[in-house]
């Protein structure tokens, strides 16, 4: 498949100030950070769950929980990922029962990566609550599933892509509109 890039949607400095904001939300809307703990989906929500924590130590000078979750044994769609799927270690260093935890993605789309990462989640236990933080909301859900803390909607057709690129796994940073070429 061949991807034609149609427009950048979000600059550096744009997910910079997306990102404060939502370390902001996440404070104000869990009442403090004394239960808090942030869980990156793999790959790129866990650079984003590391920011977040790095950004809500800068102005609360608390340490927030960061973990990481691999949901490939967790998704429905096993059998078309790939002959034999990569498994990648989950790195949860902190008891997840009766914690808020704010699960982290980069791209929120059908809902099958967040019922994937919630099944991943029970198994490890119970938590209080879990929180779905995204950096962009593209719509076209198939299952039940919204964010509570949301970058940025961008309103999107089945043909199109989001690609969100950062430093730490990309060596570049921007989120991107991009179409499907035949």
């Amino acid at each position: 498949m061949r991807v034609e890039e149609k427009r950048q949607l979000m600059a550096p400095e744009e997910i910079e100030r997306t990102l404060q904001r939502l370390a902001h939300e996440i404070v104000e809307k869990s009442g403090g950070t004394s239960n808090v703990v942030l869980i990156g989906v793999r790959r790129r929500g866990v650079p984003l769950a590391n920011r977040l924590a790095k950004t809500i130590k800068g102005f609360s000078n608390v340490d927030v929980p960061v973990g990481t979750l691999d949901i490939t044994l967790y998704r429905d769609d096993l059998s078309t990922v790939a002959p034999q799927p990569v498994v990648q270690s989950t790195e949860i260093p902190f008891v997840v029962d009766d914690r808020d935890i704010v699960l982290v993605d980069d791209v929120l789309y059908t809902g099958r990566t967040a019922r994937a990462a919630m099944n991943g989640l029970f198994d490890l236990g119970r938590p209080k609550s879990i929180r779905m933080l995204v950096l962009i909301d593209r719509g076209h859900r198939e299952l039940p599933i919204e964010a509570t803390f949301i970058g940025r909607t961008v309103t999107t057709s089945d043909s199109e892509i989001i690609e969100v690129r950062l430093q730490e796994i990309d060596k570049e940073e921007r989120v991107m509109l991009v179409d499907r070429v035949a």
